[in-house]
């Protein structure tokens, strides 16, 4: 029977023994209930039914809700509040996670109460508390629940899978994990691997005794029918040490001899000993002994196990090589020598053979030949001589570890460089010059840009061919420009720039092709206050023929127009003009002449943002003494021999631009001055007839 009423002590929480219907959830030991109502704090949160079924309500104390369900909380929950609480309206009840409280105890890490989500499995369960020990017994793990105790296999189930072997757990069950009786009755570090290595025997009088050149030698049960291999391969196999056939064997006090090796050959049965209680089977130890003869190979060297080996027919290099135990981490696999029986050497690269990327078969050994397998090269040996230069790379310049590297052909120029530790913070890596030796020919030169070569991506194919004997070099990057006078001669001209005038820091300065004009131009200072940015020339010498061409660096700075910056390249000389210089040094054609009755008349630089307003304010603006009607402009560079007059006393009235003349550079702007007027000659014309006739009337007075 099941209550639905919160007074009920004796209320079960097993879901299976709920009605059936999967929409209707009851509340249980461990579920996590939530409350929710505005305004109160201390209602807006999760309770958690306790052992007894009960939550603690503010407010109200502890209340009894197990065995309700979700429908029927809201109505019971809000029932117990409004005696203490008025509005209720907003109020929300419901089941946040339904949970089951298990007790675990015995041989696990974290024993106690634990809060087990619905639809988890005992293996949940010993998650949470903290796994099993070393030394549980996994056969015999109890689940009590109800007054009574179910004992399932655990280990059944690690082997299977089959989960139906899991019981089921409710609220308040107890797992109880026992410990295996190998553990003792005292209680020790545990370790598992020391009580099967020595032996599984509980009758000592019956059991078989295995020692000598076994893996887990100790004392094993009787099993009758098992074959003395069977025993071995419960010792865990014989040891590579192992006497194989010379195994001894006392048998109803009776001691035989075994030979392993023969059995393992033939096949034969009927070799193998009789086995009975108390047997004592004792493998020897491998006697050391000089082996010589016809048919011995011999490995010296570093390997594991060098010495005599009898050869066999078919046996290969790396039959030989293994059976020593292989090349130790001291070998040098790439330089090994077979020496044949009649005093010739064949050297044979094993890791250019297992990589794949040799040539080179793997050589036949004969009987009475010898492997010698070298010791690796020290790095930090002060004796270069170990290495021949038929076999090294001269490495020297701005590289961490500059010398002579001992090269292989699966090498490449990047091997190389990371080997000696890669290019220094001084490296010119734009230029790195690798000399490499030709058979009966000079040596071959050449340049590599390990930057344009990193920049783009390229391939190994594109890295320069380097061969045993090579010589590369890195060059390192010029100092302070200021500076370096007593180093300029190590730079060349084909990787330099020159700058002159009025820059901060004028010299010739080191330029690749991943730079531009801006860059040359910082790397002098810029320019000074002095300079005439507008005018600055560039001289081109990398071309067929030497150009000339010019930049207003002025320009650029006010439209940012990056196609106004030339195109400078290793070789070119950069010259920045002062702004005061001499006028010859600036053409005609680039500047408009003020003449006349103006302040400052001259040659003046123009462009065409300029105006004749623009011009007459830089002359001085005109003189007391200018006819500002017939101003003249002579055009000389669209049109030849034009010329032009402007009213600027008109233009003053009107304030009309597109009545002021165009202008072009190369032009001539010409402002009279009033006695040149027609009424300023008749006028003084005048005065001098006046001055005439009063001369003659004073003269007839007289």
């Amino acid at each position: 029977m099941f209550f639905l009423y919160a007074n009920n002590t004796h209320a079960q929480t097993d879901q299976n023994t709920r009605p059936s219907s999967e929409s209707i959830k009851y509340i249980g030991v461990g579920d996590e209930i939530f409350l929710e109502l505005s305004g109160e704090q201390s209602l807006t949160r999760n309770f958690e039914v306790s052992r007894d079924g009960t939550i603690l309500l503010p407010e109200i104390g502890p209340v009894k809700i197990i065995g309700l369900s979700e429908q029927k909380l809201q109505e019971f929950i809000s029932q117990k509040l409004s005696s203490a609480f008025r509005n209720l309206t907003n109020l929300k009840v419901g089941i946040n996670k339904q949970q089951r409280l298990i007790k675990i105890s015995g041989y696990v890490n974290d024993p106690g109460e634990i809060l087990l989500p619905s639809g988890a499995d005992i293996q949940k369960a010993f998650a949470m508390a903290g796994n099993l020990r070393i030394g549980a017994q996994l056969d015999q793990i109890q689940l009590r629940s109800q007054d009574k105790t179910i004992i399932f296999n655990y280990k059944k189930y690690l082997d299977t899978g089959d989960r139906s072997i899991l019981p089921t757990l409710n609220s308040l069950d107890e797992i109880f994990v026992p410990a295996s009786p190998k553990t003792g009755n005292i209680e020790v570090a545990f370790d598992p691997s020391t009580h099967s290595n020595s032996g599984d025997a509980a009758d000592s009088l019956k059991a078989i005794k295995i020692f000598g050149e076994v893996i887990s030698p100790g004392s094993f049960t009787f099993n009758d029918g098992a074959t003395l291999v069977d025993y071995l391969m419960r010792a865990g196999g014989v040891t590579r040490y192992a006497s194989v056939e010379q195994i001894r064997v006392i048998s109803n006090g009776a001691p035989q001899l075994f030979n392993l090796k023969a059995y393992l050959d033939t096949g034969d049965s009927s070799t193998l000993p009789t086995i009975t209680p108390n047997t004592t089977i004792f493998i020897p130890i491998q006697e050391e002994e000089i082996k010589s003869g016809a048919n011995m190979v011999y490995i010296m060297g570093e390997v594991f196990k060098p010495g005599a080996y009898e050869g066999k027919p078919g046996a290969t290099f790396l039959d030989i090589l293994a059976n020593a135990g292989g090349p130790t981490r001291y070998a040098e696999s790439r330089q090994i020598r077979l020496i044949r029986a009649d005093g010739s050497v064949i050297p044979f690269d094993l890791s250019a053979f297992t990589e794949a990327t040799g040539e080179q078969g793997m050589p036949v050994v004969l009987p009475g030949d010898a492997i010698f397998v070298p010791e690796k090269t020290d790095m930090n040996s002060k004796s270069w001589l170990k290495v021949a230069p038929s076999r090294a790379v001269r490495v020297i310049g701005e590289v961490v570890r500059p010398g002579r590297i001992e090269w292989s052909n699966e090498m490449s120029l990047l091997d190389l460089l990371a080997h000696a530790g890669g290019p220094t913070s001084r490296a010119d890596t734009t230029r790195i010059e690798v000399v490499i030796p030709q058979k009966g020919m000079p040596p071959k030169k050449l340049a590599f840009n390990l930057d344009t070569f990193i920049e783009q991506g390229l391939g190994d194919d594109k890295l320069p061919q380097i061969l045993a004997g090579s010589t590369v070099r890195i060059h390192d990057l010029p100092q302070d420009p200021s500076d370096n006078k007593s180093q300029w001669v190590r730079q060349s001209s084909n990787d330099s720039i020159y700058i002159f005038g009025q820059v901060g820091a004028p010299g010739r300065y080191r330029f690749t092709q991943a730079m531009h004009f801006l860059d040359i131009l910082a790397a002098a200072d810029g320019p000074t206050d002095k300079a005439d940015i507008s005018g600055i020339r560039i001289s081109h010498r990398n071309k067929s023929k030497p150009t000339v061409s010019s930049l207003n660096l002025h320009l650029y700075f006010e439209t940012g127009d990056e196609h106004l910056l030339p195109d400078v390249k290793p070789g070119d000389t950069i010259y920045v003009p002062a702004q005061k210089r001499l006028w010859l040094h600036t053409p005609k054609e680039a500047t408009i002449r003020v003449l006349g009755a103006v302040n400052k008349p001259g040659r003046y630089r123009f462009d065409d943002t300029m105006t004749i307003l623009d011009l007459l304010a830089e002359a001085g603006g005109t003189s007391t003494e200018a006819y500002l009607k017939k101003i003249t402009v002579v055009n000389l560079s669209c049109c030849k021999d034009q010329a032009k007059v402007f009213n600027l006393k008109k233009f003053y009235r009107t304030a009309d631009f597109n009545k002021l003349p165009v202008l072009r550079a190369g032009d001539t702007i010409f402002v009279p001055s009033r006695r040149e007027g027609i009424l300023y000659r008749s006028r003084e014309s005048m005065r001098d007839i006046i001055q005439v006739i009063s001369l003659i009337a004073l003269i007839g007075a007289l």
